[in-house]
């Protein structure tokens, strides 16, 4: 089974699970078609993690997250005033990881040759893919992102976004893909590909070199770990934000939820507080260990969960810690178990929508903006400093039982992504939904920048009850988040997926 965000992702997974290939195959498979086919959500120009489960036993993590140039330092941009890293900078771009992250996944576990895996995507960008309703939607939203004439010569032909049910081609994008499928990782860090990227960048004030794109490599990573309802949730660890699903459930486990001692308003609301203790926490401790430590181990601990459960009352909502953030960023998240019990857990991301819009024009690269992560406060653990990883937003998850795992998922959605994962768990583990059921269950959002956001789907009377809690409701207009999982029942054999509804996207097994 596989569980993408677009179908034809989605389909490309199945055919190379019937043809043979693991569960790995199929993810990198899927994910390139993705970087063609959600240009919005995703591209070869970001970054990736990864939770694998071999076998279905505990998982393994990869890093793929890029680092900052080596002549990034934070005394740079103190000195120039700049106070904090703009997305349609090129200071926004870190050196893009995915790629490396794909050569690395499918030389330890991969099962197929990449000529293989990654010509679908480059067939999509050279003879056309359709353009489904949510990549229209959200190109037409983000049009303005993408009027450098560089970008847009490629995103915007004729001067506009395209519709639904449009053919769009990327042929420099297949090129490049096919350079990869041919020579790996070095056709993207190496030669005319980083050439483009770098003479991009530095054309618009960038401090990246060729050494930068040279040194990028993706690490092999412990995961970390919490319990939830008797079952172990694996997250991949800083500079990564999964260490915020953990706290927040290891703080959720202290009520119960299941029965009908709570309302549904008061399990939001509860949700809602523990966001706002768990990205407090996430915005002063979480970022890069290899430059400065964090204490996982307190993050998770009891103590810290007893003390924000003792500071949570039901009647009232606390204020949130306060920061003015950009929007739901874009990624897309996938999972694939194969016939072996591989389970594999997939997040690939450009970050904000079209990340920094700022295209390579030979290559086809459009630019994540993960650098815009970093702060540029000399001294707070997420400053900016060389070859520096910022703190990151794309976390694939993994909910494992008895040593095995049961269940690869994931929520989209930038900043949201630990709530919804949270959401999610709580869905299905106290409320008994099945994934499907869970992915179409309206969202909430205590966003850090003091406000509850909303979704229209919720029931009238339950906003209303959390607005008289003192929580300051505003309705979003954009989807919260996007979710993939698939439940493997042991037990019987049988897979069952969930797909996201406000994604253009499938869960489609054989």
């Amino acid at each position: 089974m596989a569980a993408t965000s677009n179908q034809l992702a989605t389909l490309t997974a199945l055919d190379v699970l019937r043809s043979g290939g693991n569960a790995v195959d199929a993810a990198i498979a899927a994910v390139a078609v993705q970087c063609v086919a959600e240009p919005q959500s995703t591209g070869i120009g970001g970054d990736c993690f990864v939770l694998y489960s071999p076998k279905g036993g505990p998982p393994v993590a990869l890093n793929g997250s890029g680092r900052a140039p080596a002549k990034a330092n934070v005394e740079w941009f103190v000195e120039r005033g700049l106070r904090e890293i703009e997305i349609p900078s090129p200071h926004a771009v870190t050196i893009p990881g995915a790629v490396d992250a794909w050569c690395t996944l499918s030389a330890r576990y991969g099962t197929r040759p990449l000529a293989e895996l990654l010509e679908p995507a480059a067939r999509a960008a050279e003879e056309g893919y359709i353009v489904g309703p949510r990549v229209a939607h959200d190109w037409h939203r983000l049009q303005a992102k993408l009027r450098d004439p560089v970008t847009a010569e490629l995103f915007l032909p004729g001067g506009r976004p395209p519709n639904v049910g449009d053919r769009m081609r990327n042929l420099p994008l297949a090129a490049t893909l096919r350079g990869i499928a041919r020579e790996g990782r070095e056709a993207f860090y190496d030669g005319p590909v980083m050439r483009d990227i770098v003479g991009r960048l530095k054309s618009l004030g960038g401090l990246h070199e060729p050494e930068d794109f040279a040194a990028q490599r993706s690490n092999w990573v412990e995961p970390i770990s919490a319990t939830y309802r008797g079952y172990e949730v694996y997250e991949c660890p800083p500079n990564g934000q999964g260490i915020v699903v953990l706290m927040m459930l290891r703080a959720l486990s202290g009520y119960e939820l299941a029965g009908d001692g709570f309302s549904e308003a008061d399990r939001l609301h509860l949700l809602a507080e523990v966001t706002k203790a768990a990205y407090w926490a996430r915005d002063a401790y979480v970022c890069d260990p290899e430059h400065v430590p964090v204490d996982v181990a307190g993050l998770l601990s009891e103590a810290r969960a007893g003390r924000v459960r003792r500071n949570i009352r039901l009647d009232r909502a606390r204020p949130g810690p306060g920061w003015a953030e950009v929007e739901h960023e874009d990624t897309v998240y996938l999972c694939v178990v194969d016939r072996d019990g591989n389970a594999i857990s997939f997040i690939n991301s450009l970050f904000s929508g079209f990340g920094t819009g700022i295209l390579a024009p030979q290559s086809g690269v459009l630019l994540q903006n993960r650098g815009t992560g970093f702060r540029t406060t000399p001294g707070h653990p997420n400053a900016i400093a060389p070859r520096k990883r910022p703190l990151h937003t794309i976390i694939p998850a993994m909910l494992v039982k008895d040593g095995r795992a049961v269940m690869p998922f994931g929520v989209m959605g930038g900043h949201y992504q630990p709530v919804g994962q949270t959401h999610l768990l709580h869905r299905i583990l106290d409320r008994g939904l099945d994934p499907q059921q869970a992915a179409e269950q309206p969202r909430i959002f205590a966003h850090p920048r003091g406000v509850l956001e909303v979704e229209p789907g919720n029931p009238e009377p339950i906003v209303a009850d959390l607005a008289r809690r003192g929580h300051p409701i505003e309705m979003t207009e954009v989807p919260l988040g996007g979710c993939q999982a698939i439940w493997i029942d042991h037990g019987r054999g049988v897979l069952i997926g969930g797909s996201e509804p406000r994604k253009d996207g499938l869960a489609l097994g054989y």
